[in-house]
């Protein structure tokens, strides 16, 4: 499977304009496995509205509580099976879009980051640029290496922050694959505009 998992380092960082970007810029599919907050909006909408050509596979679990998924299904006096997850069928690249972070929990004794090492695809991590992006980036990377779940690099949202991105680089031994500034709206139009990504699709010739 060629592609790539969409983590972040806490929730609202990012990681659906991140996961537009790479879609619109590779002509990927995309996955998102949970799907919590429905009646807020989902982030799959976000996607099909800011990358019209793109595939867009069904959610495995949709749950109206913007909540994370353990406790969204538990409301809805459900729960949420590893085994259900399984990925969509394509011959394209896939982008697999998280829920919150890498420890969050799908039900009682799983977390995001089972799901990740199941699925076995390198890890982009988005993360703030501004306070506090360093502790939280940092411990993810730690949790990725410990899961063994390969990691492509770290793209950060927000004001340049050179010392952020060098402390990551350096402490993180990873790559900040790109940073993506505040941007004034985020349309279709945008996203098409942002600068491709300077890295590969994982998988590809």
């Amino acid at each position: 499977m060629r592609g790539v998992f969409v983590t972040g380092t806490d929730t609202d960082v990012g990681k659906t304009l991140v996961s537009a970007w790479l879609v619109r810029h590779w002509a990927a599919d995309y996955w998102k496995p949970i799907q919590t907050g429905s009646t807020q909006g989902t982030d799959f909408d976000s996607v099909a509205r800011l990358v019209p050509a793109a595939r867009i596979h069904p959610s495995a679990v949709v749950l109206p509580a913007p909540l994370s998924p353990h406790e969204a299904a538990r409301r809805e006096k459900t729960r949420i099976e590893l085994s259900a997850l399984a990925p969509p069928v394509t011959d394209r690249p896939l982008v697999v879009e998280g829920a919150g972070g890498v420890m969050v929990p799908i039900n009682e004794v799983a977390l995001m980051i089972d799901l990740m090492e199941r699925l076995a695809l390198p890890a982009v991590v988005v993360a703030r640029s501004g306070l506090g992006t360093i502790n939280h980036t940092l411990m993810t990377l730690d949790m990725l290496r410990r899961r063994h779940v390969p990691i492509l690099g770290v793209v950060m949202n927000g004001q340049l922050n050179p010392a952020n991105r060098q402390a990551i680089e350096h402490f993180g031994g990873t790559r900040v694959l790109a940073e993506i500034q505040p941007l004034p709206a985020i349309t279709a139009a945008i996203v098409a505009g942002l600068p491709p990504p300077t890295f590969s699709c994982p998988g590809e010739p």
